[in-house]
């Protein structure tokens, strides 16, 4: 595993942290439209790198397969959506700025139902991330370097008011700063152990990496 690849695992890694830092910045939550501004921004870019960096490299990985090159892509897709819908209904989480719960019902605290949330977009993205930098490094026809480091770019900005959305609310409930900045942090380190999974089993998916990278498509697309 090279550098640039470490690099592409930890840098949504950093957003999440950068993002937890705002505890020790700002006394008071990032409004609203600062925060639909960035997911808006980072949503256009992961749509992109999904399509460019997962989808479209799946489809050129069976292009000797004719009208039925793009068959992988779709199933592969699907199963993603409906894999990241089946964690939605079977966890109970909150999302930012939303006053009903989803999942089961539960007792659980609002901010532990944020994590929740937070953990349930990070997994598809963590695998994600792993996914494409393991076709790069096996040398999967269409992954590209720069597309890869779009995707973790994308995630990153995500990431990054997801930190602060975790790590204020619990320094609010009367967690000391430091605490309140690990908690957040550690919502997000689930991210580049499932990259590193996907990479250290990469020889066993190179025959399944067309249904790979478009599950991992769907996921996100179901993220954004």
């Amino acid at each position: 595993m090279n550098f640039e690849t470490v690099n592409g695992i930890l840098i949504p890694f950093l957003g999440t942290s950068l993002g937890s830092a705002c505890v020790y910045l700002l006394k008071k939550d990032l409004s609203p439209a600062v925060v639909r501004a960035m997911n808006g921004f980072a949503s256009g870019v992961m749509v992109a790198a999904s399509i460019w960096s997962l989808l479209i490299p799946a489809i050129e990985q069976n292009a000797g397969r004719g009208r039925m090159a793009v068959l992988p892509a779709i199933l592969g897709f699907w199963i993603g959506t409906l894999f990241l819908l089946l964690l939605d209904h079977v966890i109970p989480h909150i999302h930012m700025f939303a006053d009903q719960a989803e999942g089961p019902k539960s007792h659980l605290a609002r901010t532990t139902m944020m994590i929740l949330a937070v953990t349930l977009h990070n997994i598809p993205e963590g695998m994600a991330v792993g996914i494409v930098y393991a076709g790069l490094l096996a040398g999967t026809s269409g992954i590209t370097a720069g597309a890869a480091l779009a995707l973790s770019i994308g995630i990153a900005i995500q990431n990054f008011p997801e930190g602060a959305i975790i790590s204020m609310p619990l320094h609010a409930q009367g967690m000391n700063r430091h605490k309140s900045f690990i908690g957040g942090v550690l919502s997000g380190a689930v991210e580049p152990v499932g990259a590193l999974v996907m990479i250290a089993f990469s020889a066993l998916f190179v025959p399944v990496m067309p249904y790979l990278l478009s599950f991992a498509a769907g996921a996100m697309m179901y993220v954004v």
